[in-house]
């Protein structure tokens, strides 16, 4: 058994595109990869099936707090439904909750974490969820955020955005690679490619120029248009939106502004979203501490 790497993210900061990025090059297909098969080269935390398994009974029958409960061993499962290792989207936080942890460590060989301006991650999180700015500027600052279940989905435990990030790039003993949405923006193949080498990937620069290509924005958005996308919210125009940096300068009030940068001033500090006098940056600076991330 290979255990599970996790791909996690809060909502909305870009866990798609790596997503996108890696099935497009395990695929190597000269084409894009449909955007509706990525599942097929990584599965999600969420999905109910180990859960029926485990207690025999249809998922409409299994409350929130046996979820919870059972979630180490549906873990274990995941990691067991493959002899390599099984990456595992997730849009948890690491915690204990009522004496269960989010993420089963002993199943848990590493994870690649997705990190974004929270900033840009709050319109777009409003627009997934159907709520207005204010409401997800108020989640984001939330230390018990969580998504409730939905259709054939487990409950997922978010806490605050800085929380969120804290929790998986300060994790004791985690091997964990750190990505800033920005960075990939700005540099994709550099950002990408040490993605490669920390999941040890054979160096093939055909391969990889392919996968960059096919998981570029544009191509996304119209594969989106033409086929639809599983994962679009049903309160959501569409999955792909802008996939920009910077778009909440032309959305936000001052109060908003002062509002979530209030919330998440450490993690924005921590992580370059801020400069020197806490103004909010264009572009992501450097990291101005260790953020504890491997890889």
């Amino acid at each position: 058994m290979g255990g599970i790497l996790w791909l996690a993210s809060y909502p909305k900061s870009g866990n798609t595109w790596v997503r996108a990025f890696l099935a497009n090059l395990f695929a190597n297909q000269p084409g894009p990869l449909a955007i509706n098969e990525f599942n097929r080269f990584a599965v999600s935390d969420q999905r109910v099936g180990e859960y029926e398994t485990l207690t025999g009974r249809a998922y409409q029958d299994i409350d929130d707090e046996e979820v919870n409960r059972l979630r180490p061993q549906a873990q274990r499962m995941i990691a067991a439904s493959r002899p390599e290792t099984v990456l595992c989207k997730t849009h948890s936080r690491i915690a204990v909750l009522k004496g269960s942890p989010t993420v089963e460590p002993s199943v848990t060989t590493g994870a690649v974490y997705v990190l974004r301006n929270p900033l840009d991650v709050a319109p777009s999180y409003a627009d997934h969820f159907g709520i207005d700015l204010d409401t997800a500027i108020a989640y984001l600052c939330d230390p018990n955020n969580h998504i409730q279940r939905h259709d054939r989905l487990t409950f997922v435990y978010l806490g605050s955005w800085q929380e969120h990030a804290t929790s998986w790039l300060g994790a004791p003993g985690l091997r964990c690679h750190f990505l800033r949405y920005e960075d990939l923006l700005a540099e994709p193949a550099r950002g990408f490619g040490g993605l490669v080498r920390f999941l040890g990937l054979p160096a093939d620069p055909r391969r990889f120029e392919r996968a960059l290509r096919f998981s570029s924005f544009d191509v996304l958005r119209r594969q989106e248009e033409q086929s639809g996308f599983v994962e679009r919210s049903p309160n959501a125009e569409r999955f792909f939106r802008g996939g920009r940096a910077g778009v909440w300068r032309d959305i936000y009030t001052p109060a908003q502004l002062e509002r979530l940068i209030e919330g998440c001033r450490d993690g924005m500090r921590r992580f370059g979203y801020l400069d020197e006098h806490d103004r909010p940056v264009e572009t992501a600076l450097p990291i101005r501490q260790q953020t504890g991330a491997a890889g």
